[in-house]
């Protein structure tokens, strides 16, 4: 790793984003272990609703965290719960949103997609200094790739940066966003890359979402033997390999969003220790 990629990847880690699943004791976990430089993010999910999501997103924001709510388009009912959401959210000091289609294979109601949902934010899109938006470093195991790249024009006007699906490989990542920008979208991106996380958990999420080639590349990489009897997937040498990209200005990487499982512990001792080297 050269010296600038080792400045790229501290800056990067002084400042990370941690998404969280909205489970009973989260907010307790994340007041114990995630100091407040660290942003917040919590997912939505159809089994659990949209409220869950809201009210632990509501007690972080009491707590003094930066947090970013998923408003999940396909959970969202009509244009009146949107703006209900939207003032509830503004109520809580919340000021950022990151909005994917969510995975509901059905919508609750008007909103199929992200790009709906934030055409009938309007002018209430600039209450909110930060909206996020997904991108796929590689294919979404339910839409085509061509669907994929022209939402995200669609979307990107409303948008101040994109947010990567959880992906393993650095030269696949690093592709997708050379394309990006090639494509024409500028916004910064952060890295979605997956924290200490158990390998067979991480397997069974990876092979649930259809990351087919990342998932082959998790199970190839050299040490895999070792890391199977020690269980724990670790992003050291995932951090490693994007260094270069974090340090190349033409890609313009925000940060890395780091995908915990609500492992958090783990993922804030990681980043203390990984700091600690690269400053050293």
């Amino acid at each position: 790793m050269t010296a600038d990629g080792a400045r790229a990847l501290a800056e990067r880690l002084r400042h990370p984003r941690y998404e969280v699943l909205p489970l009973e004791g989260i907010e307790a976990a994340v007041v114990a272990h995630v100091p407040k430089e660290v942003t917040v993010t919590v997912t939505a999910s159809p089994r659990r609703g949209l409220d869950a999501t809201l009210e632990v997103s509501e007690r972080l924001a009491r707590d003094g965290y930066a947090v970013v709510p998923h408003l999940s388009a396909r959970l969202v009912r009509d244009a009146a719960h949107l703006e209900e959401v939207l003032a509830r959210l503004r109520v809580a000091g919340v000021r950022e949103l990151f909005v994917p289609a969510g995975d509901a294979p059905e919508p609750a109601g008007a909103f199929s997609g992200a790009g709906a949902l934030l055409a009938a934010m309007g002018q209430l899109r600039a209450d909110f200094r930060g909206i996020g938006i997904t991108g796929y470093p590689e294919s979404h195991h339910l839409i085509r790739d061509d669907v994929t790249i022209s939402a995200m024009f669609e979307k990107a006007e409303m948008a101040t940066y994109i947010v990567s699906q959880i992906c393993f490989d650095a030269d696949v990542i690093a592709r997708w966003i050379a394309n990006v920008r090639a494509r024409g979208t500028g916004l910064p991106i952060w890295i979605g890359v997956p924290g200490v996380v158990d390998h067979a958990k991480l397997l069974r999420i990876s092979m649930r979402v259809g990351l087919g080639e990342s998932t082959r590349f998790l199970r190839s990489q050299h040490g895999w033997i070792r890391r199977l009897i020690t269980r724990q997937f670790r992003p050291d040498g995932l951090m490693r390999d994007l260094a270069s990209t974090a340090a190349d200005p033409r890609a313009n990487v925000a940060g890395f969003h780091f995908y915990t499982f609500n492992e958090l512990a783990r993922i804030e001792r990681w980043r203390a220790r990984t700091l600690d080297r690269l400053t050293g």
